[in-house]
């Protein structure tokens, strides 16, 4: 493949997979809004968010079965096409109940999208090529998550997020017919003569519990940037939906800290930089009970880098105890990570409801006791192995 098709490619799994990623988180910072709009209640509200996590996750297994047995290309398109339509729905109903149910059948089309051209360029691109490919695909998750919540919260008027939504819906309807028409030929797939089946991945406890660091990563990432704005808007900081929407851009330190972590797993380990990454987070989260906007801006640029940071060597880490099935290894990866976003949001509402922002940063810091203990323990073993 030469440069230019390649620079062409990235650039087309960057504007799909961004405009993807838009439409999930484009209602996160516009929660309040809504709770007031449709007169319910914060949890009920965050649902928006919730259901669409849990429909990824449930979502993900099978997309990822169909794209190793059918062309990418139709999946695609297909989950493009659903996820805009429902999103344009969603910025006409005035149902509360109609938005989150339009919502969950978008989280089941994303991973047409998402997981789909992740097996489409496993097996469409020569490994020298592949990781610099799937290093647009993982910047431009980030980006999309940025962009969609800088759309609904300060792009457009708060006030109008409906408005918002027919944006993200336009911009990956026009991705994915862009996508589809100059994706290259696939070149044929990569099958094995027994692929391992999901239970004997997850029998594997080396693997589970790797997997338990995507679950309880993003379970307190989503919690906090979902309840975020109800803490923000309300006593004694009273900021405006604009200013909180501004303090998403922390999520640029998302961007920059994959290769940075890489290189920390490299010199120390994928263990230490878990570890390291989970007593960041946990400290940037604890900070943010001081009532002090700029401080708290400065922790969530810390929460971003500790999440993020954890998510590489996780990944990292997984890459390396597998030789084959990579793709239900990773399928599974990605589900864990939804579902411990599903879990956290719903759970922290509770927490929420008790006892307020208080309660939502004492439940993720007991959660991210779970990276942090397995980042100890991968930590060890690394050092026994390289003794050995």
């Amino acid at each position: 493949m030469s440069d230019d098709k390649s620079k062409n490619l990235q650039f087309l799994v960057f504007f799909l997979v961004a405009a993807s990623m838009a439409n999930l988180y484009i209602v996160q910072p516009v929660l309040p809004i809504l709770e007031r709009e449709f007169g319910t209640t914060a949890s009920m509200a965050s649902l928006a968010i919730s259901a669409t996590i849990l429909g990824i996750a449930l979502a993900n297994l099978p997309f990822g079965m169909l794209a190793d047995r059918y062309a990418v290309k139709p999946l695609i398109l297909i989950g493009g096409f659903a996820v805009s339509l429902f999103g344009f729905f969603c910025a006409v109903t005035t149902s509360m109940g109609f938005l989150i149910l339009a919502r969950f059948i978008q989280g089941l089309f994303l991973p047409a999208v998402t997981t789909c051209l992740a097996a489409y360029l496993a097996r469409s691109l020569p490994i020298e090529r592949l990781n610099i490919i799937m290093g647009s695909y993982v910047s431009a998750t980030v980006a999309g998550g940025l962009a969609g919540r800088l759309l609904g919260g300060w792009i457009h008027t708060p006030l109008h997020w409906r408005y918002a939504f027919v944006s993200a819906s336009a911009l990956l309807l026009t991705a994915t017919i862009v996508a589809v028409r100059w994706l290259p030929e696939e070149q044929g797939t990569r099958k094995e003569a027994k692929p391992a089946r999901f239970i004997e991945l997850l029998s594997r406890k080396d693997l589970l519990r790797i997997y338990l660091v995507p679950f309880s990563a993003f379970f307190v990432f989503s919690s906090v940037f979902n309840y975020l704005p109800f803490y923000l808007s309300g006593p004694p900081f009273h900021a405006s939906t604009e200013i909180i929407t501004l303090l998403y851009l922390s999520y640029i330190i998302g961007i920059a800290i994959g290769p940075v972590a890489g290189t920390l797993s490299n010199r120390l380990s994928n263990g230490a930089t878990m570890a390291l990454g989970a007593l960041v987070f946990g400290i940037s989260i604890a900070i943010t009970v001081i009532e002090s906007v700029p401080l708290i801006a400065v922790s969530l640029c810390g929460i971003c880098a500790g999440h993020f940071a954890m998510h590489t060597a996780a990944v990292g880490s997984l890459n390396r105890k597998v030789s084959s099935s990579q793709g239900r290894a990773n399928s599974l990866y990605v589900l864990f990570y939804y579902l411990g976003g599903a879990t956290g949001i719903t759970l922290s509402g509770y927490a929420y409801s008790i006892a307020g922002w208080v309660g939502v940063v004492a439940l993720g810091c007991i959660v991210l006791l779970i990276p942090l203990l397995t980042g100890i323990i991968e930590n060890r073993k690394s050092s026994e192995s390289a003794r050995v």
